[in-house]
């Protein structure tokens, strides 16, 4: 799998997370996190289930409270509500896709558009989400609820690309999906990046994370434990234990 290249733009800091932490009832759920994302990247957070990954991507879109700072193209996002972020450019595709199930394919991806409180763009815009996903161009009119798991992400994500983000946060895209499916959705944010999209990807299949991404951060109890190159993280020894598996070796008696 082919990883795309980074935009010229990458060292500047679109994104910039600085001492965050995450608490729940008591309970830190990310502890003074910092890292950036550079402009142009794919930049991946893995890390075993309750690491405290999706905690901090829904911190940076402000569906969740923390404290720190949260630096987006030199705007302090963190002094701002979450309907504030979605129109500065920063939009979530959230885990479990959450369409709204009552409304078709377009009344889902009109809802998307909100965002930016602008249709001068709309229908090249959802002509782009078509070209992207062309079965929700043949099931437009369908309700959203009665799609397959599969569309439902493609539909989640397509409505995230119709208010024009920025920076595109999901969380868990292949979850539950069917491996052509994944392969399909993964195709298509190769394709977003290499248009110039910027992305953090929050995704449970480590290997497929670090196949797609420029750089990574490995999230354990919270913290950062590992953080650089994707590709050398996925030649990690460690990282291969604890992720990846290794096939038993059965030594002949």
């Amino acid at each position: 799998m082919n990883r795309p290249r980074a935009s010229s733009g990458s060292q500047s800091r679109e994104l910039e997370i600085r001492d965050l932490e995450v608490h729940y009832s008591g309970i830190l759920a990310v502890r003074g996190v910092s890292f950036c994302v550079s402009n142009g990247e794919i930049f991946a957070l893995i890390g075993p289930n309750g690491a405290g990954k999706s905690s901090l991507v829904n911190a940076i879109s402000g569906i969740v409270r923390s404290t720190g700072m949260i630096i987006f193209d030199g705007q302090a996002l963190h002094a701002l509500p979450a309907h504030r972020r979605s129109r500065a450019g920063v939009i979530q595709v959230p885990e479990g896709r959450r369409v709204i199930a009552p409304m078709s394919v377009v009344e889902n991806l009109e809802l998307g558009s909100e965002a930016i409180r602008s249709r001068a763009h709309f229908k090249a815009d959802l002509e782009h989400v078509y070209e992207l996903f062309p079965i929700l161009a043949e099931r437009r009119n369908q309700m959203s609820g009665t799609l397959s798991g599969g569309q439902q992400q493609m539909l989640a994500i397509g409505r995230a690309l119709m208010g024009r983000p920025k920076l595109l946060l999901l969380d868990e895209p292949s979850l539950g999906l069917a491996p052509i499916i994944i392969e399909d959705v993964f195709k298509a944010l190769r394709h977003l990046n290499g248009e110039g999209m910027t992305i953090l990807l929050v995704e449970q299949n480590a290997r497929l994370a670090l196949q797609t991404a420029h750089r990574a951060a490995v999230l354990e109890q919270g913290r950062i434990v590992q953080y650089g190159i994707a590709e050398d993280l996925a030649n990690d020894p460690v990282i291969e234990d604890l992720y990846f598996g290794r096939p038993t070796v059965h030594t002949p008696p």
